[in-house]
């Protein structure tokens, strides 16, 4: 499969720059692949789809307030910083990535906050924008990250073209975010609000929780035509006990197990067995999914509608067909559907 099969013109009006004012409000595209008929819905009646046992497959990764801006040391040359993970919880230290690099070097001191605050010593360069970065701050690990948090902004894409704003601490971040660790919100999630998920619980309906710290590599630029040659970034997925018992009971009795979000399709895909279960996992996947591409674990499919050449378009076009979906994409584009982060979603079910 070739990278250039999966551009596409999108109108930049069609980009979602703000989320919708309720969660359950933004529109629902269904797509019945082995049919091929198409239906126009609101997200909330997505409940009409599923009946009692069926299984919602979930991510509670919790997005950090990860972009920071600061200045360097001498110069007051302005600085973004994007911490990606911390490495080491005594000493401080943390991978992150520097815009403009150029002007950071070993050695370098940075300075975050009004009041200079939060200070940060370079000690490593990783890759050409990468950097290992150590905060010099006197306190307990807690007092640390709060106070480093509190200088930081949430890393909407970049596609959206404004600062992030308050309204994102929330609405970048599931309702049911629990763990630490994502950069990356997991999108097709941002729909379910609480009421609607206490609708789905008194409908019968059961939900599996997985953690996918999702990362930057999502958006990275792919450079190669032949995707076979593309190589994914990891990530880091846990998959416990009680999430494989809940998902393989459905599979064994014939419930749907809806997977909601790219990142979750990955990850499970990721643990299942030869027999198509699903078993533990705590590791990481580095798991580059596009056309053709047979699943093991999902009946039914939650995602956004995403961008052109993304990795997450790959995926979706891998689950519903490669032609009903870029079709399927043209619809969307003519019915305008909003695309992205905070756009709107589709299911695709059999």
């Amino acid at each position: 499969m070739k990278l250039s099969k999966f551009k596409f013109n999108l109108p930049d009006e069609l980009i979602a720059q703000h989320p919708m004012p309720n969660r359950e409000d933004s529109r629902l595209l269904i797509l019945h692949k082995n049919s091929g008929k198409v239906e126009h819905k609101i997200f909330r009646d997505i409940l009409s789809y599923f009946g009692e046992n069926d299984v919602f497959v979930f991510n509670d990764s919790l997005v950090f307030p990860a972009r920071l801006y600061g200045n360097k040391e001498k110069t007051g040359a302005k600085i973004e910083v994007f911490l990606l993970r911390e490495l080491n919880e005594e000493l401080r230290l943390w991978d992150v990535l520097v815009d403009p690099a150029r002007k950071i070097r070993i050695g370098n001191k940075l300075y975050f906050g009004e009041d200079d605050s939060m200070v940060a010593e370079v000690i490593d360069n990783t890759t050409s924008r990468g950097r290992t970065l150590r905060f010099l701050y006197d306190g307990t690990h807690d007092e640390f990250k709060k106070s480093l948090y509190a200088l930081g902004a949430m890393p909407i894409p970049t596609y959206i073209n404004r600062p992030a704003e308050q309204e994102d601490l929330e609405r970048y971040q599931t309702v049911f975010a629990k763990n630490e660790g994502a950069v990356i919100a997991p999108a097709a999630a941002l729909h379910f609000s609480r009421s609607l998920l206490k609708r789905m619980e008194i409908k019968g309906c059961e939900f599996a929780f997985i953690t996918v710290h999702s990362g930057l590599g999502n958006f990275r630029e792919i450079d190669v035509e032949d995707l076979t040659k593309h190589k994914m970034d990891s990530e880091q997925v846990i998959i416990e006990e009680e999430a494989v018992k809940i998902i393989n009971r459905a599979k064994d009795n014939n419930k749907q197990v809806c997977v909601v979000g790219t990142s979750v399709n990955r990850a499970v895909e990721s643990a299942v067995t030869t027999g198509g279960h699903l078993k533990e996992f705590n590791g990481w996947t580095n798991k580059f999914i596009f056309p053709p591409y047979d699943f093991s674990v999902a009946t039914s499919f939650i995602t956004n509608f995403h961008l052109p050449l993304s990795t997450m378009l790959m995926q979706t076009a891998a689950y519903g067909g490669f032609d009903l979906i870029m079709d399927v994409y043209k619809q969307a584009i003519t019915e305008k559907y909003r695309f992205g982060a905070y756009g709107d979603a589709m299911l695709i079910t059999a």
